[in-house]
């Protein structure tokens, strides 16, 4: 059976106590009282409360105050509140401003209060179960996720064994298909990763270690391990990092980071180059940050795509293969190491293709 729903009445004068308890008493609901701000506030951070009935006028801290304190407890489940004012919608307005979801004139009718009570706890229930879908489809996935990654990291371990003979010999027929499937397999393993750690940031359960880096040899580690893909490609990668900059990050996120950005300009680039910048400079809040700029000569990003770009499983109109997991994902790291990611296309000195900037708070 359904416990009944748990109120809290704030008001400093006895008789209205009595009078809007003894209303919703009648309805069946459990009523908790306060007679001030800072008795609520208490019982709030102490308890489960569905609705919190609040009088604007009451000594040392008046409901204005109750409803803007209660608003900045960013852990709190949502709790609606329905002001009672005695004064004029102006006031009631400025309530509203500060977070309140309703009010109610004094005096109050039993019929009135009854109904926005129920429009209150209407809404209370529909998002408290908006969230517990939310949260289980997280857990959903995030449990997929994990369990996927078990048999396909033993797959492609199977895969490496059978390309390298362990097993036996195998004909050049056999070998071909052997490395067509574990590329395929680490394709979807590569994408499982993304999607576990993207619901990680999601639910907040992802933990970053920040520690002071040097911000120049972690690029050039990330030129240097994909110039490769850049001689088969017949395209010059050229880094321009004769800045020195300490940032505080996690190494093994931003790696991620720059090794997406310059992968996808050396993929999405067929003729030209990539260039990689690493400069200083300071913010619009006069704070020192590094901007580092990736600029390729590829076929740029549709005006009407940019927006939508760091959205996940968004893909642009091309013909390449992906996910669209990461630039989201990067788009996460970023704003967890107090820094943005922002693209302009066409590249402005070329014209054509795609530059994206990453600015990073130095140390």
């Amino acid at each position: 059976m359904k416990s009944p729903d748990r109120l809290l009445i704030v008001d400093d004068v006895p008789d209205n106590l009595f009078l809007v308890r003894t209303i919703l008493e009648e309805e069946g609901y459990e009523i908790i009282a306060a007679s001030n701000g800072h008795e609520a506030l208490k019982i709030i951070e102490s308890e489960p409360i569905d609705l919190v009935l609040l009088d604007v006028m009451m000594p040392l801290m008046d409901g204005y105050e109750v409803t803007r304190r209660i608003r900045a407890m960013k852990d709190l489940p949502f709790i609606p509140i329905l002001l009672i004012t005695a004064y004029d919608r102006a006031n009631a307005v400025k309530g509203l401003d500060l977070g309140a979801d309703e009010f109610i004139r004094k005096p109050i009718e039993a019929d009135e209060l009854l109904a926005r009570v129920r429009s209150l706890l209407r809404l209370k229930h529909s998002i408290a179960e908006r969230d517990r879908i939310d949260r289980q489809r997280q857990d959903f996935v995030s449990r997929l996720t994990h369990d996927l990654r078990t048999p396909l990291v033993a797959a492609d371990r199977m895969l490496g064994l059978l390309q390298d003979g362990v097993l036996g010999e195998i004909s050049p027929q056999i070998g071909e298909a052997l490395t067509i499937m574990g590329r395929s397999n680490r394709n979807l393993l590569e994408m499982v990763n993304k999607l576990l750690d993207v619901y990680r940031y999601e639910s907040g359960s992802k933990t970053i270690n920040l520690q002071p880096l040097n911000l120049q040899e972690l690029l050039e580690q990330v030129v240097e391990e994909l110039k490769p893909i850049a001689i088969s490609k017949n395209l010059e990668l050229i880094a321009e990092l004769n800045q020195t900059a300490t940032v505080k990050g996690d190494r093994l996120e931003l790696l991620r980071v720059f090794n997406n950005l310059i992968g996808n300009a050396l993929k999405f680039t067929e003729v030209g180059k990539v260039h990689v910048s690493l400069k200083l400079a300071q913010n619009e809040a006069h704070q020192s940050e590094a901007i580092i700029a990736i600029a390729d000569t590829g076929a740029g990003i549709p005006i009407d795509e940019q927006p939508f770009l760091f959205q996940r499983f968004r893909q642009g109109n091309h013909q390449k293969q992906g996910s669209g997991l990461g630039l989201y994902l990067s788009h996460y790291i970023i704003s967890a190491h107090d820094g943005k990611i922002l693209v302009k296309s066409p590249n402005l000195d070329t014209q054509q293709g795609s530059t994206f900037f990453v600015h990073l708070p130095i140390i």
